[in-house]
């Protein structure tokens, strides 16, 4: 099997670097809660671009600040 590297979303380090609360996002967003902790906690299994502009909109970042690309590891 392929190894492509993985893609991360580093949103809840932006967010605590930034002292910004999930709640305040959540609200101020408009995304449900418990669909932020998934972004939050890297744990979701596709993601929307559209919510993804809204988050950098509202926390003003650029989506390379909440986003990462992981190379494969060599072996």
């Amino acid at each position: 099997m392929d190894d492509w590297g993985e893609v991360n979303l580093k949103l809840d380090e932006f967010l605590k670097e930034h002292k910004i609360s999930r709640s305040s996002l959540s609200r101020n967003a408009q995304i449900h809660y418990k669909q932020l902790l998934k972004y939050c906690n890297n744990d979701m299994q596709k993601v929307d671009l559209n919510l993804l502009a809204r988050i950098c909109r509202i926390i003003h970042c650029e989506i390379g600040d909440i986003i990462e690309y992981m190379p494969p590891k060599e072996l």
